[in-house]
C-alpha cells in the first residue's frame, strides 16, 4: 500500500480578507502558519515517511509545505514546484471580495462561477506574466479558468509525477490550493460534475489517500 496526502494551504491574507487570489501571490497570516504548523504535528503523528513533496509556484503553498516539512524533520526531501499545482485562475475577479461581488453580479452567478466545474469567470484582457513563469511558454499563463480547465492542466502532472512515483511504493506529500485539490480529489475519486460543488477542502487539514500498487482506492481519510 502507498499513501497520498492532499493538503491546502493554511490560511493566506487573501482569505483573510475573503478575496479572490487566483494566480497572485500573498503571504500566510500568523493564523495560517500555526495552522501548517499543526498540520504537519497532526501528519508526524501518523508516522508517515514520504519521499517526495509536490507543490505549487506560489508562496502561500510553498511556505506551507515548508513549515509541514520542519514539523516532519523530513527537511531534506526533495520538493517540485508547479505552475500545474496553482490555484485555479480567477481572471478578472481576481482581487476583489467575494461578499461584494455577490452584490455586483447577484448571489446565484457567483456561486456558478466559485462552486460549479464548467462556468468560466470573466476573463482578464491581459494577463500579467511574473519572472518565475518567463521560462514556460507564454499559453500557460491563463485570462481565467473554471475548475474544469483547471482540472486539465492538473491531471497530467497526475500521470506524469504523481502515478509513477506511487506506483513504486513512494509515500507522496502534495501541498496546493483548494481548487486545485478539488479538481484532484474529483479525479481520484471519480466524482461527477455535478457533485463536485458539494466538496470543501478546508485549510491546512490533511486528507490521506491510500492506494495499492495498482493505485485502486483503497481507503481516505482525514487528520
Amino acid at each position: 500500500m502507498v499513501k497520498l496526502v492532499l493538503l491546502r494551504h493554511g490560511e493566506s491574507e487573501a482569505n483573510f480578507a475573503n478575496t479572490y487570489t487566483g494566480w497572485s501571490d500573498v503571504p500566510l497570516t500568523k493564523k495560517g502558519i500555526e495552522q501548517a504548523h499543526a498540520a504537519g504535528q497532526a501528519l508526524a503523528q501518523t508516522g508517515l515517511a514520504f519521499e517526495h513533496v509536490h507543490t505549487s509556484m506560489l508562496k502561500r503553498a510553498i511556505m506551507t509545505a515548508y513549515l509541514v516539512q520542519d514539523e516532519l524533520e523530513q527537511n531534506w526531501l526533495p520538493i517540485t514546484k508547479s505552475w500545474r499545482l496553482n490555484e485555479r485562475h480567477y481572471g478578472a475577479l481576481r482581487g476583489l471580495n467575494k461578499d461584494e461581488t455577490k452584490v455586483l453580479f447577484g448571489v446565484d452567478q457567483v456561486a456558478m462561477w466559485r462552486r460549479s466545474f464548467a462556468q468560466v469567470p470573466p476573463l482578464l484582457t491581459h494577463p500579467s506574466r511574473s519572472r518565475r513563469y518567463h521560462r514556460f511558454p507564454a499559453s500557460i499563463i491563463p485570462r481565467g479558468e473554471s475548475l474544469k480547465m483547471a482540472s486539465e492542466r492538473l491531471v497530467p502532472y497526475w500521470t506524469d509525477e504523481l502515478a509513477p512515483r506511487l506506483k513504486a511504493g513512494d509515500n507522496q506529500l502534495l501541498v496546493a490550493h483548494g481548487s486545485t485539490i478539488r479538481a484532484l480529489v474529483k479525479f481520484i475519486e471519480a466524482i461527477p460534475d455535478d457533485e463536485i460543488d458539494r466538496v470543501e477542502i478546508g485549510n491546512a487539514q490533511p486528507l490521506i489517500y491510500t492506494f495499492d500498487d495498482q493505485l485502486q482506492l483503497i481507503d481516505k481519510a482525514h487528520l
